[in-house]
């Protein structure tokens, strides 16, 4: 219902030709793009993280659709720059892509030199280290692979059918819920751990798996188009984090992981899921202080010159698998979408 009613609000604003008109009151000065997984589509129906995911074909379209564009594709540290300076003379793109997964390297990479796109790479230490925990892969791993699975939930023992593509989608959707309404990134962390221990799930393979290690990362940073950030180590939502300490160990101690294995410190962060249960005021205050040139939330949103000051707390828009459209692609560039999201309230730093 809910990818129903975005699909209803972008065929809307691009047939009416509202994201047009919009676009001078809306469109800002650039865009933050978000991508995660480059890969051909799998199969099956219960894919609840297929979000996270689009095709290279589809990948190469946008790819080329900016280099036509009259927009700029530039690298966060020329972002940095114009901001500061106040150039804005031309809109801008920046490319970035979220905890490092392989297939970046196959499917994405080869691309992104094809046509000389700049792009960032956001790591998360713990996954080239072998140590990360993509817990949100394995809940879905979970319940793809069992017809019913038992849960203790608040002292008690629960049992959960999932036989059906339906049950599996309703499932996942209410144990993610829960998860992520959790105050503790332990307990939740906790909690999916025992849950593949019970029902046959490695979770440490999917960071062997899915992610690449530091000698494959070391050999896209060679690459002069490719900017390396840091993603904290464990991938945690630093708001859930209960002091200011714990905040500064996770995301500084990342740039000096990367900074050890590739020679190359990291000027530039990206918040772990990034939306405002799991990073705000705090995290922004204290990223500034580590003396990182910008860091990026998921808030959906374009660049304005205003974000000069909330260089911290910057929106992105992401390139969603679920939303595999050029004329979704056009909208959201326009930042029609996004401004109606937000209430046409340029800056959300709160």
């Amino acid at each position: 219902m809910k990818n129903t009613i975005i699909r209803g609000s972008f065929e809307t604003l691009y047939f009416s030709g509202m994201h047009h008109m919009m676009r001078p009151l809306v469109g800002g000065i650039g865009v933050i793009l978000t991508l995660h997984h480059v890969r051909p589509p799998r199969s099956g129906d219960f894919q609840p993280n297929r979000l996270l995911e689009v095709s290279p074909d589809f990948f190469e379209v946008v790819l080329k659709r900016l280099r036509r564009s009259r927009r700029d594709l530039i690298s966060l540290d020329e972002m940095h720059r114009r901001l500061l300076s106040g150039d804005s003379t031309r809109r801008f793109v920046c490319v970035t892509f979220d905890d490092g997964y392989r297939d970046v390297l196959e499917h994405a990479y080869p691309l992104l030199r094809k046509y000389e796109v700049p792009f960032t790479l956001y790591i998360p230490t713990s996954f080239p280290d072998r140590l990360g925990e993509l817990w949100w892969i394995g809940l879905e791993q979970v319940i793809a692979k069992n017809t019913r699975i038992g849960l203790t939930i608040d002292g008690e023992e629960r049992l959960f059918k999932c036989g059906t593509t339906r049950e599996k989608w309703a499932l996942y959707n209410q144990l993610y819920g829960w998860l992520r309404s959790m105050t503790s990134e332990a307990e939740l962390r906790r909690v999916v751990r025992d849950l593949a221990a019970r029902h046959g799930v490695d979770m440490p393979a999917f960071c062997r798996d899915l992610c690449m290690d530091w000698v494959e990362l070391g050999q896209i940073a060679a690459d002069p188009l490719c900017t390396i950030g840091a993603h904290t180590v464990n991938h945690v939502m630093l708001k859930k984090l209960p002091t200011d300490q714990a905040v500064r160990a996770e995301t500084d101690m990342s740039r000096t992981v990367i900074e050890a294995a590739l020679n190359i410190r990291p000027q530039h962060l990206a918040y772990p899921i990034g939306d405002p249960t799991s990073a705000g005021p705090r995290e922004f205050r204290i990223v500034t202080e580590l003396g990182f040139k910008t860091a990026v939330t998921t808030r959906p949103g374009v660049i304005f010159r205003e974000h000069r000051e909330h260089l911290t707390a910057l929106p992105r828009i992401s390139v969603n698998g679920d939303f595999q459209s050029q004329r979704y692609l056009k909208v959201l560039l326009s930042g029609a979408a996004t401004g109606l999201w937000n209430g046409f309230r340029r800056v959300n730093a709160a």
